[in-house]
C-alpha cells in the first residue's frame, strides 16, 4: 500500500474503533429477538466491548512500542475481523459477547498506537490539527454507530458486523506509515512505569472528565429530548449526530487554535465552553436549542481531547503509545460511570443532572490539568 492509504487508515481507523462500541446501541431489540434474551440484556453487548477495550489499554501502548507499532496495529485489525465474523456467525448469546469482548481488546491495541503515529509523522506544529482530524473521526464514529446499525438492523443486524470486517481487513492492509517509527524512546523495550507517571494520569482524568461531561451525555440529551419533548427514536438520533458531525466539521479550526494557543489553554477553553453548553442542554426550553448546544459541545469536546492529546504527545521523551493508551484507557473507564453517577440524579432532577457534570468541568478541569507536556524526565520527580 501506498504511503498515502497508510496515512489515510490512521484516521479511518479513528472512525472504527468507537463506531464498533456503539453499533449495536440502536439493535437491542433486534439482538434480543435473535438470541431469545430481552432488550435490557441485549445492552450488555456495549459493555461487554467498552470494559475489555478500556482494560487493555492500561498496558496495550506500551507493549505495542515494544514489538512495534506497524506490526501490532496490523495483528490488531487481523484480530478485529475474526472478532466481528463471530459476531456474524454467533449461534448463542455467550458466543456473541465472546466476540465483543474480543472486538474491544483489539480494538485496545490499535488507538494508541495510531495516536502515536499520527504524532512522530507529524510536524509539531502542525501535530494539533492531526490530533484535530483524529478525535472529530472518533467523535463521528460514536455519533454515527448507532444510526448506520440502526439502519442495517432494519434488513438484518449480522450486516453490520459483516460491513465493519470488511473495513478492519481493508485497514490491515493499508497498515500505518513505516516512516513512524517510535520517536523519543528511552530504550528499546519502554517500561510500564514510563507510562504510568502522575502528569499522564491526571492528563487522562481531564480527558474522561471532558469526555464524560460533553459527550458522553448523550444518553441525558435522548432522555430529555423524549420526556420533554416527546421526540421518536428516529428524531433522537438525528439530533445526537449533531456532535460528531460539528467535531468534523470544526476539525481544521479546533485543531488550529491548539497550535496555535498550546494545548493547555485549549483544554481550558474547552471546558469552559463545555460548562456552558451543557448547562444550556439542560435548560433550553426548546428542541432546536437543545440541538444546537448538543451540536456546539462537539467543538467543545473536541477542544479538551484534542489539547490533552497534543499535551501528552508533545514531549519528546518516553512511551508515547503508552502513556497515550493510559490516557485513553482512564478517558473511557471514566466515561463509562457517567451513566452510573448521572441516572440517579436525573431521576431526582432532570435540571440538576446537567448542572453536575457543567460544574465538573468547571472545577476539575483546571485542578487536574497538568501545567505541562508530562515527559520522561519530569516522571523521574513524581
Amino acid at each position: 500500500m501506498t504511503g498515502r492509504a497508510a496515512r489515510a487508515g490512521l484516521y479511518a481507523g479513528a472512525f472504527l474503533g468507537p463506531f464498533g462500541g456503539g453499533v449495536t446501541v440502536a439493535m437491542l431489540p433486534e439482538l434480543g429477538s435473535a438470541f431469545g434474551v430481552s432488550a435490557g440484556t441485549a445492552s450488555v453487548s456495549v459493555t461487554a466491548y467498552l470494559l475489555p477495550f478500556a482494560a487493555v489499554m492500561l498496558v496495550s501502548g506500551t507493549l505495542g512500542e515494544r514489538w512495534g507499532r506497524r506490526r501490532t496495529v496490523v495483528l490488531a485489525y487481523a484480530a478485529y475481523v475474526l472478532a466481528s465474523l463471530l459476531c456474524v456467525l454467533a449461534w448463542a448469546w455467550p458466543v456473541f459477547l465472546v466476540g465483543r469482548a474480543l472486538q474491544g481488546v483489539a480494538n485496545g491495541f490499535t488507538t494508541p498506537l495510531l495516536l502515536a503515529a499520527i504524532a512522530s509523522a507529524t510536524a509539531p506544529d502542525r501535530l494539533g490539527r492531526a490530533l484535530g482530524w483524529f478525535g472529530s473521526l472518533q467523535a463521528l464514529g460514536q455519533t454515527s454507530a448507532p444510526l448506520l446499525g440502526g439502519l442495517a438492523a432494519e434488513v438484518d443486524w449480522r450486516w453490520a458486523f459483516g460491513g465493519v470486517a470488511v473495513v478492519a481487513a481493508l485497514l490491515a492492509v493499508a497498515g500505518i506509515p513505516s516512516g513512524a517509527p517510535s520517536a523519543g524512546r528511552a530504550s528499546p523495550r519502554p517500561s510500564l512505569r514510563s507510562a504510568w507517571r502522575l502528569s499522564v494520569l491526571r492528563a487522562g482524568l481531564v480527558a474522561a472528565v471532558g469526555w464524560g461531561c460533553l459527550a458522553g451525555l448523550n444518553f441525558l440529551v435522548a432522555l430529555r429530548l423524549e420526556e420533554e419533548f416527546a421526540l421518536g427514536s428516529s428524531a433522537r438520533g438525528l439530533v445526537l449526530t449533531g456532535l460528531g458531525v460539528v467535531g468534523l466539521l470544526t476539525a481544521r479550526l479546533v485543531g488550529g487554535g491548539v497550535d496555535r494557543i498550546g494545548p493547555r489553554r485549549a483544554v481550558l477553553l474547552g471546558a469552559g465552553r463545555g460548562a456552558l453548553v451543557v448547562v444550556a442542554m439542560g435548560l433550553a426550553p426548546v428542541v432546536w436549542a437543545v440541538a444546537a448546544a448538543w451540536a456546539v459541545g462537539g467543538a467543545a469536546t473536541q477542544l479538551v481531547l484534542v489539547g490533552v492529546n497534543a499535551l501528552v504527545l508533545g514531549s519528546s521523551e518516553g512511551n508515547p503509545g503508552g502513556s497515550m493508551s493510559v490516557v485513553q484507557a482512564v478517558r473511557f473507564g471514566g466515561g463509562a460511570l457517567t451513566p452510573l453517577a448521572l441516572t440517579p440524579v436525573y431521576a431526582a432532577d432532570p435540571v440538576a443532572a446537567f448542572l453536575v457534570p457543567a460544574l465538573v468541568l468547571a472545577v476539575a478541569v483546571p485542578v487536574a490539568l497538568p501545567r505541562q507536556a508530562p515527559s520522561a524526565t519530569s516522571s523521574a520527580r513524581e
